[in-house]
């Protein structure tokens, strides 16, 4: 017969293996959100940035979650110290709250919500203003716990003295100190000295704001250091839920530790019925696997993931290192790109050659991100400012760092992108400066911004140094690069035929073409040119066309390709249902974005009504 005891320790142990196992996968198919959580999280060396951040309750913890947050740039160092303070919290909190046995698999629930909250934020990450967040709860909940323990193992007559020590350590812990007076309050049976410690806990908050705090606002007082995830235009309450959660379950465990206890208690005491006393420990045994699997589908649940959002994420972090083949190694993957993806892509074409020989192949028919919250993001929030530097338009791209810095903070993302901007325009001063903030991170401490390459600087010179105002659309990055037919240069010719194309302008195509043939007159006509040429020579039969050989096989595709759309398009069909049918057969080909692609600018034309029976 199998030993109880024994089958106890084994659910205990199985369960905690299965949900470390489930932690260790999550955290490795986030490990590109880990390295972005670094990119775009500001920590500057130096007593300003300490003391800033000091200056407000739970200012330490923030500080100490920004520092940790600097290991993500090696992503796997981040998740190995982040595994470690939730290990920490596991036998910490068995400990403070005193649960023995299969009880302990309680403080599952309690990194679920931790796990959660790292998980779940979406877009908000290139957005977010909040200071250390990765680590700052967890951090901040492990001292939590470490209070929590130290406290019970005093005599109960001192309690009243760790209420007051909560009361006094308020701006370092923010709301965990107020977590740690209810949960020592509730974790005894109540006399008047928890009665105290709850009308501490009722004013602590109000009465550092109204002595200490006074020039904060209350709501950055009270609560101090709990997440929320407001901008002027949008609100998240659901990106909370994790931490009301964590609040929760951290004030029910002394409850059920003291419901675990009853056993003991009666055996002892023998006020317990033998029958109750039975049914405690047969609850108590299926905790751990409860738990477990409670925790798995919580983190499920609210977990935020994406193919798009990784391969997004993923694609700026190698462009930001110039591998442009990593990046259309991505965009031959991603059949379905978002807006800066297929940037990002047709950037990486302009340096490894064949933008117009592949770029409609690869898709430029953008969709719309995954975004389940009313949070806007673009282009310019995610990799704006590296796009307009990768374009030549180093004071764009400089315009928009500090626009989007100023908000979300000095983060490596932006200060990589202005030590690049420096050097191309020759700046060596800014360039040690930026460099030289970036040197006190870890893992930065030889960094150096890579040369400039030759398409940049000859874009530069395509391109007015004055600032005529950057908008935040891809529209204004296509119809200013489309205006560059009238350049010298090579790459500014390909830019504005490819962007003119893009734009479904055929006056500006016509321009851009003769421009283009007569910086390339040795080179052999690009396919997808060839066929935006057969289609407005067909459609779009403006005066003064050019007339250039074209390759049979690219013409009778063309005429395959209206003979196709006679064929499916039906009285009541919408353009979108015969290009989502034609897709397959002709998505590689310039004709197809023409007539179905999502175009990056309002242009005349029927897209979403109904075709002519």
């Amino acid at each position: 017969m199998i030993n109880k005891s024994k089958a106890s320790d084994a659910v205990l142990f199985g369960s905690l293996l299965a949900f470390i196992a489930f932690v260790v996968y999550i955290l490795y198919i986030n490990q590109e959100v880990f390295y972005t959580a670094h990119d775009r999280s500001e920590f500057i060396f130096g007593a300003p940035f300490f003391h800033t951040l000091l200056s407000k309750p739970f200012g330490l913890m923030q500080y100490a979650g920004a520092w940790l947050t600097q290991l993500f740039c090696k992503p796997g160092v981040g998740t190995a110290v982040m595994m470690t303070i939730w290990i920490l919290i596991f036998c910490v909190g068995a400990k403070a709250f005193r649960l023995k046995g299969s009880a302990s698999a309680l403080m599952i629930l309690p990194i679920a919500c931790l796990l959660v909250s790292v998980v779940d934020l979406g877009y908000w990450i290139y957005i977010s203003i909040i200071r250390g967040y990765w680590f700052s709860q967890s951090v901040g909940y492990l001292c939590m716990l470490l209070l929590l323990w130290a406290a019970r193992q005093t005599a109960r007559k001192w309690h009243l003295v760790w209420y007051l020590i909560a009361f006094c350590i308020y701006p370092v812990l923010g709301w965990f100190a107020l977590l740690f007076i209810l949960c020592l309050a509730i974790s005894e049976k109540p006399t008047w000295r928890e009665l105290l410690g709850i009308a501490v806990l009722l004013f602590t908050a109000n009465i550092w704001h109204t002595q200490f705090y006074s020039n904060l606002k209350f709501d950055d007082v009270v609560m101090a250091g709990f997440p929320r995830f407001v901008t002027p235009s949008d609100v998240c309450p659901h990106l909370a839920i994790p931490f009301w959660v964590l609040g929760i379950v951290s004030v029910l465990i002394p409850l059920f530790s003291r419901l675990g206890n009853l056993p003991h208690t009666a055996e002892q005491t023998g006020s317990h019925s033998l029958t109750t006393k039975r049914l405690i420990t047969q609850t108590t045994r299926f905790v751990p696997v409860l738990c477990a699997f409670a925790s798995i589908i919580f983190t499920s649940s609210l977990m935020y993931h994406d193919k798009n959002y990784i391969d997004e994420m993923h694609m700026v972090r190698i462009a930001c290192d110039d591998n442009w083949k990593g990046v259309l190694q991505i965009a031959e993957e991603n059949k379905k790109p978002t807006s800066t993806m297929m940037f990002l892509k047709n950037i990486a074409l302009m340096n490894e050659g064949g933008l117009l020989d592949r770029s409609f192949k690869l898709g430029n028919n953008a969709v719309d991100i995954n975004n389940p919250d009313t949070l806007h993001v673009t282009l310019l929030d995610i990799a704006s400012p590296l796009v307009y530097y990768n374009y030549g338009m180093v004071n764009e791209a400089i315009r928009l760092n500090f626009e989007n810095a100023i908000q979300a903070g000095f983060s490596p993302f932006y200060l990589k992108v202005l030590a690049r901007c420096a050097l191309a325009v020759g700046d060596q001063k800014l360039v040690e400066r930026y460099t030289t903030i970036l040197h006190h991170r870890p893992f930065y401490g030889n960094w150096q911004p890579a040369p400039v390459t030759e398409k940049i600087k000859e874009l530069q010179k395509c391109y007015s140094d004055e600032l005529t105002g950057v908008e935040n659309s891809d529209s204004y990055l296509v119809n200013g690069i489309s205006l560059w037919y009238e350049s010298n240069s090579k790459v500014a010719s390909e830019q504005a035929l490819f962007y003119a194309m893009l734009r479904c302008d055929s006056r500006r195509f016509w321009a851009a073409l003769r421009n283009f043939v007569q910086l390339h007159l040795d080179e052999q006509f690009p396919l997808h040119a060839m066929e935006a040429y057969i289609l407005f020579m067909d459609k779009a039969p403006e005066e003064k066309r050019m007339m250039l050989p074209v390759e049979q096989s690219v013409f009778d595709r063309y005429k395959q390709f209206w003979a196709t759309l006679e064929e499916k398009v039906k009285p009541g069909m919408t353009l979108e249902q015969a290009g989502e049918e034609m897709r397959d057969e002709f998505g590689d080909t310039y004709w197809w974005y023409n007539l179905f692609g999502r175009k990056p600018i309002n242009i005349h034309g029927n897209v979403g009504h109904e075709v002519a029976s």
